[in-house]
């Protein structure tokens, strides 16, 4: 029994098989669990059709062992699926199942034989019958197992060949024949029909392992929202706490610096006195400008900055921003043009938003642009109906791969290090964190030595029709529709 049980286990499989196999197994099993009922209805009907030809001794031997060997496959898959670490054994399982199989098929097989050894060629036709149906459903059965499928196609060949070795003549030639090309037909179709669901269980398994994925990296990103959130609150608290905590003392020192600076309770007795003052005061100023830009970034980008939404006059805010800068520009010797577009209608939005991104445009377009330069300031219609600021400059330009530092926070461009210009590098973060809270864009192109431009767009639905009222804060906006538009911006 050793050679023997060693060759039916390396036929079979070993006693753990890979996952994959395993999957092939359970698949079997559910498979002939669901069919063992409907294979006992063909058996009863072909035993009742058997009975014209078939004696009462053979049939009742039969109806035996198609019984026994239709019970065992349906309770060996129900004990397999119930079983609680029957995956680790499907190894041998598997040799079960496959054991199972073959004494189905013997049991077919003592049917198709006794069908064959009757003279009557009707019964020699119904046993070919016979054949192709057992063929039929043991290649479904058993198309996760090929080895089941042999095992239970083994009987019956094995019992042909014997019945017929003696009588290879006249019919029996062609009956055998027929028997050995069914057989290995519905091999080829076996082998087909196992390969087939090996994909599905692969692509099954790949479907789950990404399932599995996806759930783990909803959990850390959740995990993650969580810590930002949390971050950000205690951020938001930080700074709501060192805004009151560094503006209180920076009043004091502003306002004593101002005091002496203009020498209101008599001149200094030593004339140094007075320039530290005013190096006071100037830091003092440029200290509270960088913990208001601060602030007003952390509203920004924490969803917290509320609008102040009103009708605004686009083209007074930017004339408004402009007289404020003349001088400085006049300082530089800059030229400064003014091409507004007018009858403009106002927009509805947070005007003191609007003023802060036109003066942080206008700052460093100014700071930027070397003396004897000009810039140029435009105020018009968009294509698409709304309206926009363009701000372009003759400075030295920023290089394509500076532009993302320079729209991050705190960043500052190589230009802004060279020559120590006075900045956080918060003022255009601040301004496109401002416009797109408008729902509108800002854009920034340049090219070195031939300067920069920015553009502000506000998008049409933030337009307002003159012949209406102004919207509620909470209404939907009134875009202007049917107005003719003149002079569209080239940058838009």
């Amino acid at each position: 029994m050793a050679p023997f049980a060693r060759v039916w286990r390396a036929v079979t499989g070993p006693e753990t098989i890979p996952s994959h196999s395993a999957a092939m197994v359970r698949l079997f099993a559910e498979i002939n669990r669901r069919a063992a009922p409907m294979l006992g209805l063909v058996a009863l009907g072909l035993g009742a059709i058997t009975l014209a030809w078939v004696g009462a001794g053979a049939l009742v031997t039969w109806s035996a062992l198609i019984a026994c060997a239709i019970a065992l496959i349906y309770v060996l898959p129900i004990a397999f699926l119930d079983g609680v670490e029957s995956e680790k054994a499907a190894g041998a399982w598997r040799r079960k199942f496959v054991l199972a199989t073959a004494f189905c098929g013997a049991a077919w097989a003592y049917l198709v034989l006794a069908l064959l050894q009757s003279a009557d060629p009707a019964a020699q036709a119904f046993a070919t019958l016979v054949m192709l149906l057992v063929s039929t459903v043991m290649s479904l059965l058993a198309a996760a197992i090929p080895a089941a499928f042999v095992a239970g196609m083994l009987p019956m060949i094995v019992g042909v060949v014997v019945l017929y070795a003696t009588r290879l003549h006249g019919a029996a030639l062609p009956a055998a024949a027929l028997a050995a090309g069914v057989i290995g037909y519905f091999l080829v179709v076996v082998q087909r029909l196992h390969a087939a669901a090996t994909r599905n269980i692969s692509f099954q398994e790949e479907k789950d392992s990404l399932i599995a994925e996806l759930e783990q990296a909803k959990l850390n990103s959740d995990e993650a929202r969580r810590r930002a959130e949390s971050a950000n609150l205690a951020k938001s608290r930080f700074l709501a706490t060192m805004s009151h905590e560094l503006r209180t003392p920076l009043n004091a020192i502003l306002g004593f610096s101002e005091v002496m600076q203009g020498e209101l309770f008599g001149p200094h007795g030593v004339p140094a006195y007075k320039e530290y003052s005013n190096d006071i005061h100037v830091s003092g100023q440029h200290l509270l400008m960088l913990i208001n830009e601060i602030l007003d970034l952390s509203r920004v980008e924490a969803g917290r900055y509320e609008l102040n939404e009103e009708p605004v006059s686009l083209r007074e805010v930017v004339e408004d921003c402009c007289r404020l800068l003349a001088m400085r520009a006049r300082s530089r010797n800059l030229v400064v043009t003014e091409a507004l577009e007018p009858e403009l209608p106002c927009i509805w939005a947070d005007e003191r938003a609007v003023r802060q991104a036109t003066l942080n445009l206008l700052t460093n377009a100014i700071k930027f642009t070397p003396p004897g330069g000009s810039v140029v300031v435009k105020v018009g219609w968009t294509r698409s109906g709304g309206q926009y600021v363009s701000i372009r400059d003759t400075g030295p330009g920023i290089p394509p791969d500076e532009i993302p530092v320079v729209l991050s926070s705190f960043g500052r461009g190589s230009l802004a290090h060279k020559n120590a210009e006075e900045g956080t590098g918060l003022g255009l973060p601040i301004v496109k964190g401002l416009i797109e809270l408008h729902g509108g864009q800002f854009r920034l192109t340049s090219k070195l030595r031939q300067g920069t431009e920015a553009v502000v767009i506000f998008p049409r639905e933030r337009v307002m029709d003159p012949s209406e009222p102004p919207p509620e804060t909470e209404q939907p906006r009134k875009p202007l529709f049917g107005r003719k538009r003149r002079h569209p911006a080239e940058a838009a």
